[in-house]
């Protein structure tokens, strides 16, 4: 795959989770896109930005990386480094409080990040949809369960993620909170392909955190969780 090209990037000073690149690439292989510098993509809680470089050199769009728990001068900072200062945006806003023009973006995404504050029926139509022009995509993937344990999050990976199990859900469940929209073309959700691998790699980084989630990923990680793929359509 693509990503393979981006190895060096994968440490523990740029990885926050699994592979969030690898994740963005199979979404990319489901549902290419290719833009202009002049077209815009919002990366929404983009981290330390690996998903939007990825993004910019893989689609040729310029991209606007947000993110609230990563400051805007450090993504400014690391940007300039990698060389992608005139490609990459960064943004400190909160994403349920976006202050962007209306069809601003011709995509969105959000990689590993979007359970955390989209969770609720009516989210996307009211904070998502307004920002994406007309015939604009929206792809995203976030941590779930696999259908067959979707409801069961808290009972099964409490010992993992304490009061924060609550998040991880299953396709249906993100299916329904992206729910029906007159400006809604098309929606889909899906278990992803992608799962060991961006564990590994996260495992080999040696980051605290890292270290944390491989003492569960035998026992609670693999058998019931699953990357859940979101892409959603705007009509024209």
């Amino acid at each position: 795959m693509r990503c393979d090209r981006y190895q060096s990037f994968f440490t523990a000073d740029n990885l926050m989770g699994p592979n969030s690149v690898r994740l963005l690439d199979e979404l990319l292989e489901e549902y290419p896109l290719r833009f202009s510098p002049e077209q815009r993509v919002l990366d929404l809680g983009c981290g330390t930005g690996l998903t939007s470089m990825f993004m910019a050199k893989e689609t040729g769009a310029t991209v606007y990386a947000n993110d609230l728990w990563v400051k805007e001068e450090e993504n400014r900072a690391r940007f300039a480094a990698w060389g992608m200062a005139d490609r990459l945006i960064p943004v400190h806003e909160d994403a349920t409080k976006l202050r962007f023009d209306r069809d601003m973006f011709d995509a969105m995404i959000s990689i590993d990040s979007y359970h955390y504050f989209a969770g609720e029926e009516g989210f996307f139509a009211e904070k998502i949809l307004p920002y994406i022009r007309p015939g604009g995509t929206v792809l995203i993937a976030v941590p779930g369960m696999k259908a067959a344990y979707d409801g069961q999050s808290e009972a099964l990976l409490t010992p993992w993620l304490g009061d924060e199990a609550y998040m991880f859900r299953g396709p249906g469940f993100w299916r329904r909170v992206i729910g029906a929209h007159e400006e809604i073309d098309e929606a889909r959700t899906w278990e992803m392909k992608a799962f060991d691998l961006p564990w590994q790699e996260w495992f080999a980084t040696g980051h605290r955190f890292a270290i944390g989630d491989m003492a569960h990923y035998d026992s609670l990680i693999r058998p019931y969780t699953a990357f859940v793929g979101i892409m959603v359509r705007k009509r024209r």
